[in-house]
C-alpha cells in the first residue's frame, strides 16, 4: 500500500486493519514530495486531453491514440521547477507552482 504522508493514514483504525492483514505493508512518501501526485496529474491530463474528448470504436484504437498523445507529449517536454512553501503561511499568488 502506497500512501501520502497524511495523518489520515496513521489512525487507530488503519493500525487495526494492518494487524489483521499482515501481507499489507504500508509505504508513505515524504510530505510534499509524493510521486503519486504527479501520477494523478498525468492520469488526469490524459483523461482530459484524450479520453474525455475521444470517440473510440475499439481498444486497439484507444491504445493507438494514447500512444500518439504520449509520443507527442514527450516531444515537447518542459522543465518542472519544484518549490517548497511553508504550508502554515497559506496560499499566495507567489506560492503557486505550475507543473506541466
Amino acid at each position: 500500500m502506497i500512501a501520502d504522508n497524511l495523518a489520515a493514514h496513521k489512525t487507530e483504525r488503519l493500525e487495526q486493519f494492518l494487524d489483521c492483514h499482515r501481507n499489507v505493508h504500508p509505504s508513505c512518501a515524504s510530505t510534499y514530495s509524493t510521486w503519486l501526485n504527479q501520477l494523478e496529474r498525468w492520469s488526469a491530463k490524459i483523461e482530459r486531453d484524450v479520453i474525455a474528448r475521444g470517440v473510440f470504436t475499439s481498444v486497439p484504437e484507444l491504445q493507438r491514440k494514447l500512444m500518439r498523445y504520449i509520443c507527442h507529449y514527450n516531444q515537447a517536454l518542459k522543465t518542472v521547477k519544484w518549490k517548497y512553501f511553508d504550508p502554515t503561511k497559506g496560499m499566495t499568488p507567489k506560492s503557486a507552482v505550475t507543473v506541466h
